[in-house]
């Protein structure tokens, strides 16, 4: 039996060693059984680098996807932790709207449609009022480099309290009122977030009708929110899965990290079939 069409099972970089060639990045991902691949652009200096690739390396990578029939279809654009667009510092808003920028171009080369944006107005520092207001000043002007290039972004919602639900990601999502900006869940945080504010993480999902543009599928356990094992945790995969489904959502990732095990390529087949039971019993083939 062939893959569920009416949905796509994206796998996050990070789930398989940095050290691997992108040939074999996404030959791996493609058989693992995965749809697409989610690029990661964090905090560290080597991911960043990538913002600087040349038109050459570009090309060469859009080459290599097309060989091999599967293409990163989404990025993690999580570097915005070191380079948060609220902070105080002109100095570091300025090299975090170069970042915005750069990701903005190399998605529209790479024919990449989503960026998921960090919902911090600061990561390190601690936030006020007036991290706020450059917050929303600089996610007007992304919103506009985003738009100019067509591409989407999808706020993830994060595991501090600026922006740790559905519902507070929702506030910016009006505030700034384009259609390219929109909300980008992940399951984990979500889950505890509601269960830290004592609401129901399904109704936290629907505040987001009409702008969640994907779901970040991942485990977690009260108050841990990385690296739990798909299985061991208390994530409600298939009633958030079916809330989204309502929302006509269609694209989701299993996020997951690759952390030095000797068995990572078990992992990840394992992440897609543990997935996968959960989005074919919600998508039913007719």
């Amino acid at each position: 039996m062939g893959k569920n069409k009416q949905y796509q099972l994206g796998q996050y970089e990070k789930s398989m060693p940095n050290e691997l060639t992108w040939e074999e990045k996404l030959s791996y991902c493609k058989e693992f059984g995965f749809d697409y691949l989610e690029m990661s652009i964090d905090e560290s200096d080597a991911k960043l680098a990538r913002l600087k690739w040349s038109d050459d390396e570009i090309d060469a990578l859009r080459h290599l996807m097309e060989e091999k029939d599967l293409y990163i279809k989404s990025i993690c654009l999580s570097g915005h932790r070191r380079f948060p667009l609220g902070d105080e510092d002109p100095e570091v808003t300025k090299k975090a709207l170069e970042i915005m920028q750069e990701a903005v171009d190399l998605a529209y080369k790479l024919g990449v449609p989503i960026i998921q944006l960090a919902g911090y107005d600061v990561y390190y520092k601690e936030g006020n009022e007036k991290t706020k207001v450059n917050f929303i000043e600089n996610l007007k002007k992304a919103t506009l480099m985003a738009a100019n290039k067509g591409i989407l972004l999808g706020f993830e919602t994060m595991e501090t309290p600026f922006m740790d639900t559905v519902g507070k990601s929702m506030e910016y999502v009006k505030l700034v009122d384009s259609p390219y900006l929109h909300v980008y869940p992940d399951f984990g945080n979500c889950t505890n977030a509601a269960l830290k504010y004592g609401h129901n993480v399904l109704d936290d999902y629907r505040l987001g009708k009409g702008h969640i543009i994907a779901g970040h599928l991942k485990e977690m356990l009260p108050g841990k929110y990385r690296e739990v094992p798909f299985g061991t945790g208390q994530t409600d995969f298939k009633g958030g899965i079916e809330v989204l489904k309502e929302l006509g959502v269609r694209r989701f990732v299993g996020e997951f990290w690759y952390v030095g095990q000797e068995d990572w390529q078990k992992d990840c087949y394992f992440a897609n079939t543990f997935l996968r039971s959960y989005l074919d019993e919600v998508f039913k083939e007719d």
